[in-house]
């Protein structure tokens, strides 16, 4: 399987409140075929830590790769879909991770009730 993380979880994964990524979702993101961190994400939790909402358990996102995670980029064809997508929420974050998730079929793991309900594959985290 192929999975997009959403933010919270990324967190999880890179160390802060590593508590509540249950040892089962762990195993499965680390078996997982591949996994993704959309570059949506890196730019809310930065702006989040630039408004000292957020200190978050690294200081170089070149780490995260080394996580086993791989940065998923933001195409035209996500701008698109994104758009696109009903308005059950207005997060454009959450809106990107979501079309993202469409356009390529991937498995997004969230805990988010609100994205378990938008029309994408989901795991619960």
């Amino acid at each position: 399987m192929k999975y997009l993380l959403d933010s919270h979880v990324v967190l999880w994964w890179l160390g802060m409140d590593t508590h509540k990524l249950r040892e089962p979702l762990r195993n499965t993101i680390a078996e997982a075929e591949a996994v993704f961190i959309s570059i949506a994400t890196v730019w809310e939790l930065e702006i989040k830590r630039s408004l000292g909402k957020l200190k978050l358990p690294i200081d170089d996102w070149e780490q995260v790769e080394a996580s086993g995670l791989t940065f998923l980029p933001i195409e035209l064809a996500d701008a698109l879909r994104a758009a696109d997508l009903p308005i059950i929420h207005r997060d454009p974050f959450d809106r990107m991770m979501v079309a993202q998730a469409l356009t390529r079929d991937l498995t997004l793991i969230t805990r988010d009730a609100r994205l378990l309900d938008d029309g994408v594959a989901t795991l619960r985290a």
